[in-house]
């Protein structure tokens, strides 16, 4: 008679032949096409099983560099302030912000939290940050950022309320 251990080994070398054989070759993840210098928080690559279609797979990508930061707004009571007065400070704002190359290339375009947080990691590089203005107000000017090899620049976005 035939030893069950030796039944269970045959069945599981059958098993795994069966799965190896369905198993999907999976791509390296990689910045989206079309967005130099960006890579995404959470990138979707394409994994092949070789029959037919694709299969998503969503991987967090090894990136640590990039911009992280808030957007404020203000003046926001009109006249003059009192020194030392905090119920007029500078408020949070959601703002539209576009991120371009220095050759002026759109990068991507991110919209940041209700109370203007933002965190984006993008490659090392010289970036143009280019926060959206009202019509005609608020107003906020461009910056240029330089993002290095593992840190995360910290910037600050002043939109000008144009109270006075």
């Amino acid at each position: 008679m035939i030893n069950t251990k030796f039944i269970l080994l045959i069945f599981l070398l059958i098993g795994l032949s069966a799965c190896a054989q369905q198993l999907p070759s999976i791509s390296t993840p990689t910045a989206s096409s079309g967005t130099d210098g960006i890579v995404s928080g959470i990138s979707t690559p394409t994994a092949t099983n070789g029959t037919e279609g694709d299969v998503s797979v969503t991987s967090t990508p090894f990136v640590s560099s990039g911009i992280e930061g808030h957007v404020t707004k203000g003046p926001t009571c009109p006249g003059p302030v009192r020194i030392g007065a905090t119920d007029c400070q500078d408020q949070p704002f959601q703002a539209n912000i576009t991120i371009l190359d220095e050759k002026d290339n759109l990068i991507t375009q991110f919209q940041t939290d209700s109370v203007g947080y933002f965190k984006l990691s993008l490659n090392p590089g010289t970036y143009i940050i280019h926060p959206e203005s009202g019509k005609p107000l608020p107003t906020a000017a461009d910056q240029t950022v330089v993002v290095v090899v593992g840190q995360f620049t910290q910037v600050t976005i002043p939109y000008d309320t144009g109270m006075r």
